[in-house]
């Protein structure tokens, strides 16, 4: 399985989780919400019943203070209560419930009797009242009749069936609220374990995943730095097909195909440089032998050879001469940046007085060495190399009687400026960029004897280590040539 698609289902599990445990919590909200409404249509039952045992006593009441004064006030009351009465049952029925339904159904039909039974004692009441005039007769009613209306089997029926709804109501909420509580309880516990199991799931599946992907990360990472170290022949696993298999095995395939390649480039070098030392050698053999000849024509015949034949004769050493350095040059030029050299601790000063040691140093030129330049641990082969051809040119150009060549340093961070400064007869700046190149010179090659290939060899050590060289002249104000170099 790719490891976009075990990130997907990763982080779809866990999302899944959250959903069910959001899900879980919006249900409860819901049952929440319906208790509530039940609450309020609870609250509302019971209010309309205490106010329909109210109207009852009201009826009660009025209807005996009507009986014992005969004062037809009481019945306006009477009225309003009946009529209640009758509003309060119709809207209790229309919102009823199932369970409420049946005693609702039961009460109106003992309030039906027990309502006619009154309105025909009053009817009656009222009928002898206009009659006879006589308060004796409503006393009577009173006494006769009252009784049995107020104290009757209706009316304990009524009585007992409004107690009992009123009761069931409230046992029918406390049901609901130990219900709900229990419901609260438990969706809490469910939502924290969900919770809990999510985050579990969620940590377990990040960090199975970076544990994953991260160790087979740091397997290519090891492996590319092995390859920058020069183990070209370094593999890796790649278990399975995903992205970070098909990419080890791609730095695999990269990996042999670098082995091939340097393997050959290291044997074709082996030639190059096998091929190289033949072709100096088979070149400087006949050169030598030329030069040889000529030290023999000089030695044997000098006194014999005109004036114009020595100086023909000195103009062919001179050329041997030059090509034998011209061979060495380009020997030295391409091998440089092919074998790595050892770092070693030297002292800048002692290797330039070595340097100066093997230079044919003309009387009138002086070097001045500083005497504070640094000790390093370096390589000491390229760095005498970039010494020997900077002061051999300086020395080989220079075109006064007298001189002076500075060789100092400044710290620069964490590298060197290194100076190499004449006072010979400067560069003018349209050729500053060309006298790195090989084989260019200033002078014509046929009057001064220059391989043009010293500061060509100087630029390719520096830039095989990063490093910059640079030259400050003008044509008639000497030349100072800067280089840097790492601590």
């Amino acid at each position: 399985m790719k490891i976009a698609q075990l990130i997907f289902f990763g982080f779809l599990f866990v999302l899944l989780l959250f959903s069910l445990t959001t899900w879980i919590n919006f249900r409860q909200s819901e049952r929440v919400q319906e208790n509530t409404e039940f609450f309020a249509h609870s609250t509302n039952v019971v209010r309309q019943s205490n106010r329909f045992q109210r109207n009852i006593l009201n009826i009660v009441s009025s209807m005996r203070a009507y009986f014992l004064t005969g004062d037809r006030s009481f019945l306006q009351t009477f009225d309003s209560a009946m009529l209640e009465n009758t509003a309060i049952l119709h809207e209790l029925d229309s919102a009823a419930d199932a369970q409420q339904r049946g005693p609702l159904q039961q009460i109106n039909a003992l309030n039906q009797r027990w309502s006619a039974e009154f309105t025909n004692i009053l009817t009656a009441a009222l009928r002898m009242s206009h009659s006879e005039r006589n308060p004796e007769v409503l006393a009577a009613l009173y006494k006769n009749q009252f009784p049995v209306l107020v104290q009757g089997d209706v009316a304990e029926d009524l009585q007992r069936e409004l107690r009992e709804f009123t009761n069931n109501e409230y046992r029918r909420r406390e049901v609901s609220k130990h219900q709900l509580a229990e419901t609260i309880a438990s969706t809490r516990r469910l939502s924290f374990w969900l919770t809990f199991v999510s985050i579990v799931m969620g940590l377990l599946i990040a960090g199975s995943l970076s544990y994953l992907i991260s160790t087979r990360i740091l397997r290519m990472v090891r492996m590319a730095n092995s390859i920058a170290e020069g183990q070209y022949d370094t593999q890796v696993a790649h278990p399975g097909r995903d992205e970070l298999g098909r990419l080890a095995a791609s730095l695999n395939h990269m990996a042999r195909v670098l082995h091939t390649n340097f393997s050959e480039l290291k044997r074709k070098n082996a030639e190059l440089d096998q091929f190289a030392h033949i072709v100096s050698h088979d070149l400087k053999s006949p050169l030598r032998g030329i030069s040889n000849v000529v030290s023999w024509i000089e030695e044997d015949h000098h006194e014999e050879l005109p004036p114009k034949v020595q100086e023909y004769m000195a103009l062919v050493k001179g050329r041997l001469e030059r090509a034998e350095h011209l061979i060495s040059g380009i020997l030295t030029y391409a091998r440089i940046g092919r074998d790595q050299q050892p770092l070693e601790p030297v002292d800048v000063r002692e290797l330039l007085q070595e340097v100066v040691e093997n230079q044919a140093l003309r009387p009138g030129l002086t070097i001045e060495i500083a005497p504070n330049l640094p000790s390093l641990n370096t390589e000491r082969l390229p760095l005498y190399q970039v010494f020997a051809n900077l002061v051999s040119n300086a020395i080989k150009y220079h075109d006064k009687p007298r001189g002076r060549i500075r060789v100092y340093h400044r710290e620069l961070g964490q590298q060197l400026l290194f100076f190499v400064e004449d006072d010979g007869p400067g560069i003018d700046p349209a050729y500053h960029r060309k006298i790195f190149q090989i084989f260019q010179t200033l002078q014509e090659k046929e009057s001064f004897e220059s391989t043009g290939v010293g500061l060509a060899i100087v630029k390719k050590i520096l830039d095989a280590r990063q490093e910059t060289v640079e030259i400050r002249s003008a044509e008639g104000s000497g030349t100072t040539i800067t280089f840097t170099w790492k601590k």
